[in-house]
Formats: C-alpha cells, structure tokens, sequence
C-alpha cells in the first residue's frame, strides 16, 4: 500500500507537476482512501520523502551502538553512508526526487529540514564523546556540519549525473576530507623487518685516552 502510493504519486507529479496534483488525485490512481493515505504520510510533502524517517530511525540507531573503541569522526562518517545506501537503493526514484525538488521551492525546504536532523543526530552523538573536551561542542557542531556537507555535495553530483558513476566512491572521497582534517589517524605497526636498537655497554679504566675507547667500542660491536 506504501509503495503504491509512492508509485501513484510519483507518476502524477512527472505527468502533471506537483502544485497541480491532489491527495485525491493519488489515492484515486492508487485505488484507496483518503484514510488510507494519511496512515502512511501525514502530508503530500511526506509522500516525496518516504524512507527519511526510516533512514534517520537506522542512524540514530547505529549511533547509539557505539562503544568506545569506535573512532567518533570515522564513526559519524559511517553514519552518513546509510543516507547514500538509502539514495543508492533505487536510483531512478532518487533522480526523479532530486529533480521535482529543484522545481518545488516548499519541496527544497522540506528536504533542508530533513538534512537539519541528520546533522542533529549526528551532533548530538559528537557532543556525548567529546563532553570532556575543550570546545566539545563546538568541536562536536562544526564536524557534523562537515560531514552533511561533504556527503550532500558528493550525493548531489550523483544525482546530477542521473545516478551514473560509483556514488559510493564519491562520497568516501568526499568524506575523506572530513577525516583527514578532524579524525585520527591510525598508527601505522612497526614494520616486520625492524629491529630494536643494539644497545652497547663498555667498561673502561678512568683516564684511558679515547682512542682506546674507541677501539673498544668497535672491538664489541665487530664481536656482535
């Protein structure tokens, strides 16, 4: 029935334009009621939108089931790339999304509420683990803001392109840059082949010239 009404909607919105389309147009295409409509999507607007809520829901989620070890740039980092897999999920959908909203100016400051939570949630997560920290809010803000806008310009190059390419691709290098510039880099192990440094003791009488202890020195070190 969801998806129905999605596909009903859709199809009137390309056929007639959105501002010229009804609720009772949809359910008339779609073969329900009025009732039935607003069980799933409480306005028209929600209708265009149909796995935000969804999507926000599996965020917040996978946020809350953080544990310590879990880097909190990379981690929110990760967060965002539910959103790619929710567009990349069906891309003729996104694209025909993305374009009705380019025309719809009420449509374009839905989607903008819509970014704001996300960037909301992945804030609120950043403020928890940087609490301790000086300018944690500030710090936890300014990189959320950094990760919504690196995926969103990533995304919508996708989008523009109708969906070709490899948006995952996109978005990891755009993400890249948030990482590069707040998270933490790992440290890289030792390498295998490297060796600790030899460490040598020699003992000499007090008042030997050096060039005694000297060839001591090489004498041990030609020993080893």
């Amino acid at each position: 029935m969801r998806d129905a009404l999605v596909a009903a909607a859709f199809q009137l919105f390309l056929e007639r334009g959105y501002e010229q389309t009804t609720v009772d147009d949809i359910v008339t295409l779609a073969g329900v009621g009025r009732r039935s409509f607003f069980r799933y999507f409480p306005s028209k607007e929600d209708v265009v939108f149909p796995d935000h809520e969804r999507c926000l829901a599996d965020m917040t989620a996978f946020l809350a089931a953080s544990g310590d070890e879990h880097e909190p740039v990379r981690r929110v980092c990760d967060a965002a790339r539910l959103v790619l897999r929710m567009y990349a999920e069906n891309p003729t959908f996104s694209v025909q999304r993305y374009r009705l909203t380019k025309k719809v100016p009420g449509l374009r400051a839905y989607e903008l509420s819509v970014v704001w939570r996300y960037e909301r949630a992945l804030a609120e997560y950043l403020r928890e683990r940087f609490a301790g920290r000086r300018d944690g809010t500030l710090q936890a803000d300014v990189i959320a803001a950094a990760v919504v806008a690196a995926h969103n310009n990533a995304l919508r190059s996708w989008l523009r392109s109708d969906g070709q390419g490899d948006a995952s691709a996109a978005v990891d290098h755009a993400l890249g840059y948030v990482q590069s510039a707040f998270g933490v880099a790992p440290v890289p192990p030792p390498a295998r082949d490297e060796q600790p440094d030899d460490v040598v003791v020699v003992v000499s009488r007090r008042g030997a010239p050096l060039w005694r202890v000297v060839q001591e020195i090489e004498a041990t070190l030609g020993r080893g």
